[in-house]
């Protein structure tokens, strides 16, 4: 049963995911006032439990400063890549950078891995629900041909096409991937 010292992040994130999840769900945002506050907390509380490299402290572990940023790094940086493409908002990529913050690089990876599931299947829904399956299929076959030729590609979405909210999608996946932590008994922060 994991101690009260490696449990702190998880429950920041928790109301993190919760807040963000509501307002990305009715305004299609993830705003600043959730994300950066939560980056905040992670490094600084990291930065005071671990120091800088991360220590052991009365049996527990904590990833230190070091082990936040780099959370943060892998959580925020691939989705700046798609935010920079075109292909998310950038709250969405704040998001997930304050979930790297929080719980370090490794749940980061794990909570955008099934993020996009969610999501992928969100997007399923919707073109069965609107009958597009096979109109957006072809955009998408468009989209990857035109892709591998020069220039940067259109987006396939056109201007009817009805979007997912990618950060509710990321909540649940950062939600699954703590319920898988605890399920297993590894709610813990990494490195220890």
């Amino acid at each position: 049963m994991p101690q009260l010292l490696n449990m702190w992040p998880y429950c920041v994130m928790a109301v993190v995911l919760i807040v963000a999840a509501i307002t990305d769900f009715r305004t299609g945002k993830v705003f600043n006032w959730i994300t950066y506050p939560a980056i905040g907390v992670g490094l600084v509380g990291h930065t005071l439990l671990g120091g800088f490299g991360g220590s052991e402290w009365s049996g527990e572990w904590s990833m230190g400063l070091l082990g936040s940023l780099a959370g943060l790094a892998v959580g925020f940086l691939p989705l700046l890549l798609a935010w920079l493409a075109g292909g998310i908002g950038g709250g969405d990529a704040k998001l997930m950078g304050s979930v790297g913050a929080l719980a370090g690089w490794q749940f980061a990876v794990s909570a955008m891995f099934y993020g996009f599931a969610v999501a992928a299947l969100m997007a399923i829904a919707v073109m069965i629900r609107e009958r597009a399956v096979k109109r957006t299929m072809g955009r998408v076959w468009r989209f990857v041909a035109v892709a591998f030729m020069r220039g940067k590609p259109a987006d396939p979405a056109g201007p009817g096409s009805r979007k997912i909210p990618f950060g509710t999608a990321l909540c649940v996946g950062s939600a699954v991937a703590m319920i898988k932590l605890a399920i297993t008994g590894e709610l813990l922060i990494e490195g220890g």
